[in-house]
């Protein structure tokens, strides 16, 4: 870095400054520096730096899946932030257990990461205060935790299972069900959403129309075209359904179209995500996004926040409003 600084004629600071993306540099500088570290192919030694500063410029990101393409589109918007604030971003996989999910966080713990952002599985926090009694700061996103109070950045999943169950409400469904998801925040928050939909509609809430899958995983739309096969044999069967998510969505809705049914004539199906799969479907998927980009973005935020105050603050809490994404697959007038 001296070498540098000595070449250019500018300060050792100013060398760090531009390794670190530091945002007040012009550009001509920068370009300057840029251009002789790569002439150098010199490499920043960022041990001896987080020895210095006390910090490792990584963040850890613990998500359930990392085949989902809702935790990819966050991780992405999630590091294309911290990337541009000199922070660079390690992913693991909990494979929704909680074992594992408690190996991992404590493998990130170990190689002193700065921050960790989780997407948990577990139904307990004793995980979570043992991190803020190590004085390990920590944002939650997509599935909140009873008894936490903790930063937090995901979709009001209320709302989504009220927009999702009035849109199929609006289109004239009367005997609306729901393929549900595991036992945690985000598909209990659904399912209360879908429930209330119905009852402020003056709608009956029939149990034999709500089909649980206890894993949201890879195995997704086989999932949902089980369910879809349990609600198939209901009778009388259901003329509109809403998942708790895109790939139960087109499970449910490949085993319809196999089963002869008309989509949305003889039933409407929306899923949540809008996770782009529209390219592949035989019928466009109607869906609520979630917005899974300004999650990561939003989360990032907090992330920078944290680390770029002296003291902890109070945790924040981010709500993101979901949106109706009308597609084929409802898209229907009332009867």
């Amino acid at each position: 870095m001296k070498d540098i600084a000595r070449d250019l004629g500018v300060s050792v600071i100013t060398i760090s400054k531009v390794l670190r993306n530091h945002p007040d540099i012009g550009d001509q500088t920068r370009e300057r520096v840029l251009a002789r570290v790569k002439e150098l192919d010199y490499r920043p030694n960022f041990a001896a730096r987080s020895l210095v500063t006390g910090r490792s410029y990584l963040v850890g990101l613990v998500v359930p899946d990392l085949l989902h393409p809702f935790f990819a589109e966050v991780a992405k918007s999630l590091s294309d932030v911290l990337r541009k604030n000199g922070y660079y971003l390690i992913v693991s996989s909990s494979e929704e257990d909680p074992e594992l999910e408690e190996q991992e966080i404590n493998q990130l713990l170990a190689r002193r990461l700065d921050t960790l952002i989780v997407a948990s599985c577990r139904s307990t926090v004793e995980l979570f205060f043992r991190m803020e009694n190590e004085k390990m700061p920590y944002v939650l996103v997509d599935r909140k935790l009873p008894g936490l109070s903790a930063n937090f950045v995901g979709v009001d999943d209320e709302a989504v299972g009220m927009l999702a169950t009035k849109h199929l409400i609006d289109i004239g469904c009367q005997r609306i069900a729901h393929i549900r998801g595991p036992a945690y925040s985000t598909a209990l928050q659904r399912l209360e959403g879908y429930k209330r939909g119905l009852t402020e509609a003056g709608r009956k809430i029939v149990d034999d129309y709500v089909v649980a899958q206890p894993k949201v995983d890879v195995d997704s739309r086989q999932h949902g075209a089980e369910a879809m096969g349990q609600l198939l044999s209901r009778k009388p069967r259901p003329d509109g359904v809403f998942c708790f998510n895109d790939p139960l969505a087109i499970g449910a809705m490949s085993r319809a179209l196999d089963a002869g049914l008309r989509i949305p004539e003889d039933l409407a199906i929306i899923g949540c995500g809008n996770l782009h799969y529209d390219d592949a479907l035989r019928v466009p998927l109607s869906t609520i996004d979630q917005q899974s980009r300004r999650i990561g973005e939003e989360a990032a935020r907090i992330t920078l926040r944290i680390l770029n105050s002296k003291t902890a603050g109070k945790p924040e809490r981010v709500f993101l409003e979901p949106q109706l994404i009308v597609r084929a697959s409802t898209e229907r007038k009332p009867r």
